[in-house]
C-alpha cells in the first residue's frame, strides 16, 4: 500500500442522523470523491441528513461509516484509520459503484476493489451515483438488521 502524498490531510469525519429518525447516526468523511460525494451532499442540503450538533438524539446508537468513492491505495489508510477511531457499536456502509467494486476504475492497480477489502462492510448501496433516497434507504436497512440481530 502506498503512502498518502506528502502534507495530504483528509477532513475531519462529521457525524449526521437521518432528519426522520435521530437514533440512526452516520459519520461520513468527507474526502471529496467523485459523484457519490455529491449526492451524499445532497442528502444533507434537503434536509434527509442533518448535522447531530443541532439534533437531540435518543441514546448514542450504532457509529456508521459511510465510504463513497474512489478508494485507491493512497486513500486507504485514511479509511482504515477513520474505522478503527469509531466507537462501538459501528458499522460501514458503501455507498456506490466505486466503493462498492471500485466501478468504472476496477481495473486500475491502484484502486481499491471495493472497501470491504479493508473494512467489514454491513450494507451495500449501489447506484453511479446512488440517489440521497437509496442512501436513508441504505441506513434503515441497516438499523433493521441491527434490531434483528
Amino acid at each position: 500500500m502506498n503512502p498518502p502524498p506528502p502534507g495530504y490531510q483528509p477532513s475531519s469525519p462529521r457525524t449526521y442522523v437521518v432528519a426522520a429518525d435521530p437514533s440512526l447516526r452516520v459519520q461520513i468523511l468527507d474526502i471529496g470523491l467523485a459523484c457519490c460525494s455529491l449526492e451524499v451532499g445532497s442528502a444533507i442540503t434537503t434536509g434527509l441528513l442533518v448535522d447531530s450538533a443541532t439534533v437531540e438524539s435518543p441514546g448514542h446508537g450504532a457509529t456508521i461509516l459511510l465510504i463513497s468513492g474512489t478508494v485507491t491505495d493512497a486513500l486507504a489508510p485514511a479509511v482504515l484509520r477513520a474505522w478503527e477511531q469509531l466507537p462501538e457499536p459501528k458499522a460501514a456502509v458503501s455507498f456506490g459503484a466505486c466503493a462498492n467494486t471500485g466501478g468504472p476504475y476496477w481495473d486500475a492497480p491502484s484502486v481499491t476493489k471495493g472497501v470491504d477489502q479493508l473494512v467489514p462492510v454491513s450494507v451495500y448501496i449501489p447506484g453511479c451515483p446512488p440517489r440521497p433516497e437509496a442512501l436513508i434507504a441504505g441506513l434503515r436497512q441497516l438499523r433493521d438488521e441491527i434490531t434483528v440481530n
